[in-house]
Order: structure tokens, then C-alpha cells, then sequence
């Protein structure tokens, strides 16, 4: 079921937030500012997005997973989905592999640069997201391979007050049709929706 802010969070993910809290003492998963508030900043910032992958949709590449957020939080909260967490980072790669095993969710996780990552064994996600990763132009240049052949890829990205300067300096570049709708969790925010992504 998903669940709207301030709805109080799974026994999975109240699991994952307790992991987090404890692996941040010893590694940098997110700003240290936030792991107070990891409950909204990360968690409820997550569950926000469930709602906006198409019903149909049943491959998700999360790039840049980093702790998780979003794509291990959608992989708990959506199990009938099949998530492919992509993070070069081996540290984070290790959390990511005990958040899965504690929770008891299947992820496949890709320890590899993005810039690395072929085709995947020919497998097209339906959906792709990214968070605090890159801007817009720069996130549609690493996820070509994905888009170039496949204009019904949905391209999911949370982004912070410059979301219309991003868009627009990404047009430069792209053509592509977008659904801007205001983030719960942060009044100046946004999650910006793509589809139809093409080089102009």
C-alpha cells in the first residue's frame, strides 16, 4: 500500500532507517545533517514517488542509488516491481546489499559507474530514477542508451528549487515531454516527469 507523509513508516523501512542510522556513524550515506530527520528528508521524500510509476510498469533502474533513496524504498514498498539499484560505490554498494537482506527485498544491485553499465544483458527498464545525483541535462545524457529507442521510458526525478532552470537549460539539448508535480516533502521542490526524450 503506499503511504502519503506523515504516514508512520513500515516495519521494512523503520528497519532500513535504524540501519542507516547506524552505518552513517561509520560511512558517508547521506548528509549528516539529515540523518536526524531521515524519516521525511529521505524516506517519505522516497514514498512520494510510488505513485507517479506507471501501474504497468515492472523494470525500475534506480542510477546513482547511493543509501537507497528512492530506489530501495520503492523496492520495499513495491515488491511486484523488478529493481536494479546502479552505485559505484563499493561501501554503498555493502549497505545496500545488508538494507536487502534485513528487509527481506530482492534488489539486483550493480556495482559499477553509470557511464560503465552496457545494456544489462539486454534488459529495458520501464521506469528510471535518479536523486540529488546530477542535473537534468547531464542525467538525460547518462541515461541515452536507455531512452534513444524506447520514447515510453518514464524518467523520474525528484529536483530542489532550480527545477525549472534545469529544465529549461536541458532543452538546449533535448526535446522531451515533462510533467512537473510539487514535492510533499519540500515546499521550493519538485519531481519532474519524462517521456519522449530525443537528441534535437
Amino acid at each position: 500500500m503506499v503511504k502519503s507523509p506523515n504516514h508512520p513508516l513500515s516495519t521494512k523501512l523503520l528497519k532500513y532507517a535504524e540501519l542507516l542510522t547506524k552505518w552513517s556513524k561509520v560511512i558517508n550515506l547521506v548528509a549528516p545533517s539529515t540523518v536526524a530527520d531521515a524519516k521525511v528528508r529521505h524516506f517519505e521524500d522516497s514514498i512520494q514517488i510510488i505513485p507517479l510509476i506507471p501501474v504497468d510498469a515492472k523494470i525500475l533502474f534506480d542510477i546513482g542509488s547511493g543509501a537507497g533513496f528512492p530506489g530501495m524504498v520503492i523496492a520495499i514498498e513495491r515488491p511486484d516491481l523488478s529493481v536494479h539499484l546502479i552505485e559505484s560505490d563499493t561501501k554503498k554498494c555493502s549497505f545496500l546489499s545488508t538494507i536487502s537482506r534485513e528487509t527481506d527485498t530482492p534488489v539486483l544491485i550493480h556495482n559499477r559507474r553509470i557511464e560503465s553499465v552496457d545494456n544489462l544483458n539486454g534488459i529495458k527498464p520501464d521506469v528510471i530514477t535518479a536523486r540529488a545525483l546530477a542535473s537534468l541535462g547531464d542525467l538525460l545524457a547518462l541515461t541515452e542508451q536507455w531512452w534513444e529507442n524506447h520514447p515510453q521510458l518514464t524518467l523520474i526525478f525528484p529536483k530542489g528549487a532550480k527545477a525549472d532552470s534545469e529544465i529549461a537549460e536541458a532543452q538546449k539539448l533535448y526535446g522531451f515531454q515533462v510533467e512537473s508535480i510539487p514535492s510533499q516533502t519540500d515546499k521550493l521542490a519538485q519531481i519532474l516527469i519524462l517521456k519522449n526524450v530525443q537528441k534535437l
